[in-house]
């Protein structure tokens, strides 16, 4: 167990609580500030700095956000997703993670995953773009993902078939393979690192040290989005091994490498990978030093 976690073990819930909103409190105060002294940011201005930043049109992007961190955006969440497509064009597809997840995947209720009606915990954005953009989501019931454009039902066919949240048919490795790009908009690895499971996925889990999947896995009732239930059997990470992460450990090496750079897309810190070159640089280092998440600088 990590040591944030351990302090936040000894913490009474009532506390954590009111720290939470606290934090919601002053961000909200924060923006605005931002808004009554005319610091906007409309889509044309996030059309512009998504372009600076280096996202490409007609290459298919992979978004993780955290709309607080841009600034005060006109518009909400509408606003950041019409500049992404706009940014893209009609022929790219837009991905978005969209899992219902909110603690550990081990402590995760086996409740109905609803592949139409389940929120993205994942942020405002991701919930704007799944409930009312995204054409299609797969039915993973533990890291499912919302998909817009031509490829859609591609991306999201087969996902809950895997056994694991990101083999073969999933979105994230399709993503991977395809090339795309991926945007880490206001977050980084350590908040948002399913690509890199994805890549762990690709080096085969069960060459670890460590068992980085619990043994058993779990089954979740999924309701298709064609009205099917089914049973989608998954293996959860393990926990003790999740708390061992250090993924922003691997920036330094995807950057050297020329596989990610650091950018900023509106008023916020922001990482933005070659998918592709994003999982060759991590496999060879794997292969060459033993490098992971839980060993940024080689075993």
């Amino acid at each position: 167990m990590s040591v944030r976690d351990v302090f936040r073990s000894l913490v009474p819930i009532v506390i954590l609580d009111w720290n939470r909103r606290r934090k919601k409190t002053q961000v909200r105060n924060a923006l605005a500030h931002k808004k009554n002294t005319g610091a906007v940011w409309t889509k044309e201005r996030l059309v512009d700095s998504l372009r600076s930043a280096g996202v490409q049109y007609g290459v298919d992007l992979l978004v993780h956000s955290a709309m607080s961190r841009i600034g005060y955006i006109e518009g909400g969440p509408k606003t950041v997703v019409d500049a992404l497509r706009e940014v893209i064009g009609p022929e790219a597809n837009l991905l978005m993670p969209s899992s219902p997840v909110t603690t550990l995947q081990a402590k995760h209720p086996q409740e109905v995953f609803s592949v139409l009606e389940t929120p993205s915990k994942m942020g405002v954005i991701t919930e704007y773009f799944r409930s009312n953009i995204a054409t299609e989501r797969s039915a993973h019931p533990l890291e499912p993902v919302a998909v817009d454009g031509p490829d859609a039902e591609w991306y999201t066919r087969g996902h809950h078939t895997d056994g694991t949240p990101y083999g073969p048919q999933s979105p994230w490795m399709k993503h991977i393979e395809r090339g795309g790009q991926l945007l880490y908009l206001g977050t980084t690895l350590i908040n948002s690192g399913t690509s890199l499971h994805a890549v762990e996925d690709a080096i085969g889990w069960k060459s670890f040290a460590f068992p980085i999947y619990l043994e058993a896995s779990k089954s979740f009732p999924v309701q298709l989005k064609d009205g099917r239930n089914v049973t989608v059997v998954t293996k959860c990470h393990n926990p003790d091994v999740s708390n061992l992460r250090k993924c922003d450990g691997l920036i330094p090496l995807l950057e050297t490498k020329g596989a990610l750079s650091r950018v900023t897309i509106g008023e916020a810190p922001a990482l933005l990978a070659d998918a592709q070159a994003f999982k060759s640089v991590l496999l060879a280092a794997y292969r060459e030093n033993g490098t992971t998440m839980y060993t940024p600088q080689g075993s």
